[in-house]
């Protein structure tokens, strides 16, 4: 093991505990929007699955030109990640006031596209700070920051739905910008005050020329295309898991939160579990069963009763649902040798992006069918045709920079 540098090792720990911090508080908002407003979205303007899966799709889409962009500003000026963290919370609260005063689809459907662009400027920097401080623990540090997401994603429909007792889902988007603005003030503070790291970059055409080098790598073309499938899966299947809830089970707004937070209980403890285990016995040997049991489960939610059935199946599901996009995260950096860390992220989050028009696919067989639990079935399908790539690549089993 490579002994670490002290000025690597000087104030990480500080750094990582703001940056997981920020990382929930983002998902807090992301955790609600998509348990809880997005179903009443759909009721309030009276939103077709199909139109439903529209609003989702844009909203990722965008996120994914905003991903790759911030990952060459995460690599190029990483002196400057406070600031594009700072700038990431920020935007994000003033997309989501535009959202709530949005009265039709049309409306809705543009201020999505500006809802995707805030919290995807996060994580490419974020990231690329954490594997730069953290070369002997990737898979740790990458999972750790997941598990902020997970905390966030956990707290987010239950406050949304706290908040839905007293507000419109229009109230609560428009009150939510000014949160948001202050953590995202509070976290370039912090961060800044910080030590940094220099540039792996130091012209665009370098930046460049060592990004296709890297891409000419078919285990790193492998890896891409498996995030694409499992993100395809998974996005399909989860946008409807709420809209399942709520129209054909029939529950309340917060008994859905409650059901759509226990998908987050598991996977505190699994995302730095499985992150660690991944540095000492390799990425592959994680994410092969990882990826088999996410497409296994959610093909179940279609076939489990109402009842323990599904609430066992959703509680084991959320041991998968960030995990193993952390653990892909870690196997890219890892195949870039310490280099272009942001830009490393911001590919494995591009490749997720990817699978941005899947909820509207998932949308039509829905509306098609008639059957909303069909989607699940579809998602499913999908991450298992990702995870037949799997034992395909050669990933180092254990990488320490």
């Amino acid at each position: 093991m490579t002994d670490i540098p002290p000025e690597i090792k000087k104030g990480r720990n500080q750094l990582a505990a703001v940056i997981v911090i920020g990382h929930a508080l983002k998902h807090v908002y992301m955790g609600g929007f998509q348990a809880v407003i997005l179903p009443e979205i759909k009721i309030g303007l009276s939103l077709s699955a199909t139109q439903l899966g529209a609003v989702a799709s844009s909203r990722q889409a965008m996120g994914w030109i905003s991903t790759m962009g911030a990952g060459y500003l995460g690599d190029r000026y990483p002196e400057r990640s406070s600031l594009i963290l700072g700038i990431s919370l920020a935007l994000m609260g003033g997309s989501y006031f535009l959202a709530g005063i949005s009265t039709t689809f049309w409306v809705m459907l543009a201020a999505m596209l500006l809802v995707g662009v805030g919290p995807s400027l996060f994580h490419p920097p974020a990231l690329g700070v954490l594997s730069r401080r953290f070369p002997d623990a990737r898979g740790l540090a990458a999972s750790l920051h997941g598990t902020g997401g997970t905390i966030g994603e956990m707290l987010g429909p239950l406050t949304a739905a706290g908040l839905l007792a007293w507000l419109t889902w229009s109230g609560i988007l428009q009150i939510s910008m000014f949160p948001a603005i202050a953590a995202g003030f509070l976290v370039w503070r912090l961060v800044k005050s910080l030590p940094g790291s220099s540039s792996d970059s130091d012209s665009f055409r370098a930046y460049m020329g060592t990004l296709f080098g890297l891409l000419k790598r078919r285990p790193l073309l492998l890896l891409v295309l498996s995030t694409v499938l499992r993100s395809i899966g998974q996005n399909g299947a989860i946008v409807f898991l709420p809209i399942y809830l709520r129209e054909d089970l029939e529950f309340s707004p917060t008994r859905v939160a409650v059901y759509l937070s226990l998908t987050q209980v598991v996977g505190i403890g699994s995302q730095p579990a499985m992150g660690y285990l991944s540095d000492i016995f390799g990425r592959k040997a994680i994410l092969m069963p990882a990826t088999v049991a996410l497409g296994l489960l959610l093909i179940a939610l279609k076939f489990a009763d109402p009842g323990f059935q599904l609430t066992l199946t959703i509680v084991v599901l959320g041991g998968f649902l960030f995990s193993l996009h952390e653990i892909c995260i870690a196997a890219a950096m890892d195949l870039a040798g310490g280099t272009m860390q942001a830009t490393m992220a911001s590919l494995i989050y591009g490749a997720s992006f990817l699978g941005a028009f899947s909820p509207l696919f998932a949308g039509m067989i829905v509306d098609a069918t008639d059957a909303t639990p069909n989607a699940f079935l579809y998602g499913g399908a999908v991450v298992l045709a990702g995870a037949l790539i799997l034992p395909l690549l050669k990933l180092p089993r254990i990488v320490n920079q």
